[in-house]
């Protein structure tokens, strides 16, 4: 039962109750505790704690998603119980109650304005938190994209080792879920292998990592598969990281490290085209909209006849927003989601054969939960190192994340294409069997997967 209660009825939830549902199009979907103790809502909903009057300042500032997600890092807003049931919890009530935002006239601003000014609200623009992006330039800029890739994944290497497993993929696992003890570094490096398996891997051929984060795919490419691997990243911290990792794995043989933009790979020192394979794996919503269509004529450039493309890439529903202003302003500035659809179009429009679209919604929410749980068990320590208002953007992210694939308003996908040879040939497998067979299991040895052939025709570079 929804029961809809108030209390101390002049309070502050009483007088600010009809400017909430004004600008929230009816009732609100929770139960509102209001910093004098007083409350107004549903009696059997989550609590909101509107600690400060300094919330509703924030949120005359700045209305919407945005001011709400910034009274939430400063902790002037709170939601009692746990956040995702919360989340969860008044999205639900919001879809079934038909609540639909409408645009609030000048009326009804200038009678919230009077409210806030009674309840003590009114005042000048509340600091914005230290965590959220300050980017300037031309969108998508080298020097622009360089900010932004910093603004996140340069977080530091003690933060991202914190929160990932051992495998240091930060991206979407691969969960088979078999066996007793079946966790998120077991469902990384199956993600891995499967990578792996679909682009036709064999011992000496080249691989181009684009965007290769923490190195998870180029070092196991190169331990497990002996590839050869061009790893490209704009991250400082992540370069660092991987040429640590391949110098104490004894891997400097086989995979060579470069922090510059993809834009750039052609004039590598140790570029010399004809890639047996390109992987890029959630690097493309980095790229942005007008930008994709030499990102994708740049993977087609870069592979040899026969060659095959893996992107692995984020996408969003044909009416969702995928991103929204709080990622935009504290998580991936300026970045592009899709359609998957959309994507596909773009591959074979720079002259790609696409052979294999999966979708990996739900291993994401798996892999997002995972990552929120280590969060939490760890809170202290991430509090420690990066300070609670960040802790509480990564806490309010996850969260949201694992949110939006459940409800199918983010998707993720794997896209496996191929450039074909002059004759149309495109040189893979007859099916998909040997992809899947003995993941979730013990590593499979060597490094073709059952049924599997050795990339078909010459490969540049090969062996040497």
């Amino acid at each position: 039962m929804n029961t809809f209660t108030d209390t101390q009825g002049t309070g502050a939830a009483q007088r600010i109750a009809p400017v909430i549902e004004t600008f929230l199009g009816g009732p609100p979907p929770v139960r509102i505790r209001m910093w004098d103790g007083s409350e107004t809502g549903p009696e059997d909903a989550p609590t909101v704690h509107v600690r400060s009057r300094r919330a509703l300042r924030r949120l005359l500032w700045q209305p919407g998603e945005l001011g709400l997600a910034e009274a939430y890092i400063t902790g002037d807003i709170d939601i009692a119980e746990n956040l995702a049931e919360g989340l969860r919890a008044m999205r639900r009530a919001s879809r079934e109650n038909g609540l639909e935002l409408p645009r609030p006239g000048l009326g009804d601003r200038l009678r919230a304005a009077g409210t806030a000014l009674r309840l003590g609200a009114v005042g000048p623009r509340p600091p914005v938190p230290a965590a959220r992006a300050g980017l300037s330039g031309a969108l998508h800029s080298k020097a622009r994209d360089r900010a932004a890739i910093s603004h996140h994944y340069d977080l530091s290497n003690a933060f991202y080792s914190l929160l990932l497993d051992e495998t240091m993929a930060y991206s979407c696992g691969y969960w088979t879920g078999a066996g007793p003890g079946y966790g998120p570094a077991d469902a990384q490096r199956d993600k891995l292998e499967l990578v792996c398996r679909k682009l036709g891997l064999t011992p000496g051929a080249r691989l181009l990592d684009i965007g290769c984060g923490w190195g998870s795919l180029t070092l196991h490419a190169a331990a497990r598969h002996g590839v050869r691997v061009t790893a490209v990243t704009l991250a400082a911290e992540q370069a660092s990281y991987v040429r640590g990792e391949v110098t104490a794995r004894g891997l400097e043989d086989l995979v060579e490290v470069h922090r510059c933009d993809y834009r750039d790979v052609a004039a590598l020192p140790g570029f010399r085209g004809g890639y047996d394979a390109v992987s890029t794996i959630e690097m493309g919503e980095h790229v942005g909209d007008a930008e994709y269509p030499a990102f994708t004529a740049l993977l087609h450039s870069v592979l040899r006849p026969r060659g095959r493309a893996l992107v692995q890439q984020m996408s969003r529903g044909t009416t969702a927003p995928g991103g929204g202003a709080f990622i935009e302003s504290y998580i991936a500035p300026d970045m592009h989601m899709r359609p998957v659809g959309e994507t596909v179009g773009l591959l074979e429009g720079a002259g790609f054969e696409v052979r294999d679209v999966e979708s990996m919604r739900e291993h994401y929410v798996l892999t997002v939960e995972a990552w929120h749980r280590t969060l939490e068990e760890r809170w202290p320590d991430f509090v420690g190192l990066v300070g609670e208002e960040t802790a509480r953007v990564w806490r309010l992210y996850l969260v949201g994340g694992a949110l939006a694939f459940e409800e199918r308003r983010m998707g993720v996908d794997q896209i496996l294409s191929v450039r074909p040879d002059a004759e149309g040939s495109a040189g893979l497998p007859a099916t998909r069997h040997g992809w899947y067979e003995g993941l979730g299991t013990a590593a499979v040895p060597g490094g073709v997967a059952p049924g599997e052939p050795a990339v078909a025709g010459p490969r540049p570079g090969a062996g040497r």
